[in-house]
């Protein structure tokens, strides 16, 4: 019988790939790999794409494009999605048992791989043809038949650049995976840039700096006031203020604490008798939770924004959601908002104000946060082969068992597991819902979202880190973190 696996092997001589390292990469040379990739990422960030006649309004990919590591009208438009995208459908094919594998045979990971590939390939081609044949980048009579072709050359040329780059970490040349790496400098690089920026803008009440701080030592020295300066600095609306930067380092600080906690299951080794504890933590999924929910939430964005922009007189499209274009914006984008439906009531409130205004909002919100970050966290754990029985048949083919049972089985191991590993999914997705709310209602700059992305992928970098000792770094980096 022929596996839908197996149909992908005629295709995995015209895949481009790169070759494992013949040797073990030193720390050093890992950290500049990395270093390496990120550095050609943000490169093609800043080209623009070649031929493309953006029109003025709204980008309706706007709201993704936090945990997507995109940059609109660049060659990294499409960001991270093909790989994101290939890789959840993958699992959820895999998770289905629709595609079946054995992950102990080389051949099967291989085709599994390789299919994983092609999926993101075809995806990056799909997505940006449908970018340039939806008017995106200029009505396709403007652009040209061939250079709409050349258009989309591009986003695949770049598409193949982040699939290659992030698997050339994931290889063992650098350090975690392309994803992790460039969503969280993508994250960072906002809040720097929220911070520090130094256009300007006129918001109604003079030209104004967008970065916070630079706005802050603006305001002192022009005002006379010097106590309005600085509530204007603090509290400015609609342009980032030193309050969501104080948010921002609280919030941080907030998920850095909560993502130390874990139960530790109490096991031995069989043969030697010992102790090799197995931690189960908080965040047991850790971030793929919203991740699943942000992009559930980030595809309504987009398909009511098409629709009402198409049909903003039906009456169903608006129970959908209707949107406001505001008069300025501090994204630079000119980012259209949900003022209602039900892209509005899973939205998160721009200020207190909008919480006393609408506390129907924000109860809606806040139930619909909670609930699916519990849920998505639960159903994850099956998909992933985190659950109870994979985890149990893992631990006992390491020969590990609980301490006085000396022949334990998988099936006793796994009623054990059942007391923690479903409770830390769905817990864990709510204290994940939890900071996002937070984070958003404080005004944290970045998301709510987009910091529990970036903490927990350094977070992740920082575990693998100190699993290797940093053997090789300089003097100034070696040592334990």
């Amino acid at each position: 019988m022929v596996r839908v696996l197996d149909m992908v092997e005629p295709f995995l001589h015209f895949l481009p790939e790169v070759e494992k390292p013949k040797q073990k990469q030193s720390v050093s040379d890992r950290l500049l790999w990395s270093a390496l990739a990120l550095f050609i990422f943000l490169v093609c960030c800043q080209i623009p794409v070649f031929g493309i006649r953006p029109k003025p309004g709204s980008d309706p990919f706007y709201w993704m494009r936090v945990i997507l590591a995109s940059n609109k009208g660049t060659l990294m438009e499409l960001g991270i999605s093909p790989i994101v995208t290939a890789s959840l459908i993958m699992q959820l094919l895999q998770g289905a048992r629709i595609l079946t594998m054995d992950d102990e045979n080389p051949r099967d990971r291989k085709l599994f791989a390789g299919a994983q590939k092609l999926f993101g390939l075809v995806i990056t081609f799909v997505e940006a043809f449908a970018y340039v044949m939806s008017g995106m980048y200029g009505d396709l009579s403007d652009v040209g038949i061939v250079m709409a072709f050349l258009i989309i050359f591009q986003l695949m040329f770049a598409g193949v650049i982040c699939v290659l780059l992030d698997e050339l970490l994931q290889k063992g040349y650098g350090f975690g995976s392309g994803i992790s790496l460039f969503i969280s400098t993508s994250i960072c690089e906002t809040i720097v840039w929220k911070a520090f920026s130094p256009f300007t803008m006129n918001t109604g009440r003079g030209t104004e700096f967008e970065g916070a701080i630079i706005a802050l030592f603006q305001q002192l020295l022009q005002s006379p006031n010097k106590m309005r300066a600085l509530r204007d600095a603090f509290y400015r609306p609609h342009l980032p203020n030193i309050i969501n930067l104080l948010a921002t380092f609280l919030v941080f600080l907030v998920v850095i604490f909560f993502q130390g906690f874990a139960v530790k299951v109490p096991l031995v080794h069989q043969q030697t008798k010992q102790a090799a504890p197995q931690p189960i933590k908080l965040f047991y999924t850790s971030n793929m939770p919203i991740i699943l929910q942000t992009s559930l939430v980030s595809n309504l964005y987009f398909i009511s924004q098409v629709l009402y922009n198409r049909f903003p007189s039906n009456i169903f499209i608006n129970l959908l959601g209707k949107w406001e274009q505001p008069g300025y914006s501090s994204t630079g984008f000119g980012g259209s908002v949900p003022v209602s439906g039900l892209a509005y009531y899973v939205s998160p409130p721009q200020s207190f104000a909008d919480c006393m205004d609408d506390p129907l909002h924000v109860l809606f919100y806040m139930t619909f946060i909670l609930t699916a970050c519990a849920m998505l966290s639960k159903s994850w754990i099956g998909i992933s082969k985190q659950a109870p029985r994979d985890v149990a048949a893992q631990w006992s083919a390491q020969g590990l068992v609980l301490p006085g049972y000396s022949g334990t089985s998988p099936e006793f191991l796994q009623s054990h597991l059942e007391k923690y590993i479903p409770t830390a999914a769905a817990l864990g997705g709510v204290c994940i819902g939890a900071l996002t709310i937070l984070a958003d209602f404080l005004g944290a700059i970045g998301s709510g979202t987009g910091i529990l992305l970036a903490v927990g992928f350094i977070y992740q970098y920082r575990e693998q880190l100190e699993a290797e000792g940093l053997k090789g770094l300089p003097g100034f980096l070696g040592g334990r973190m």
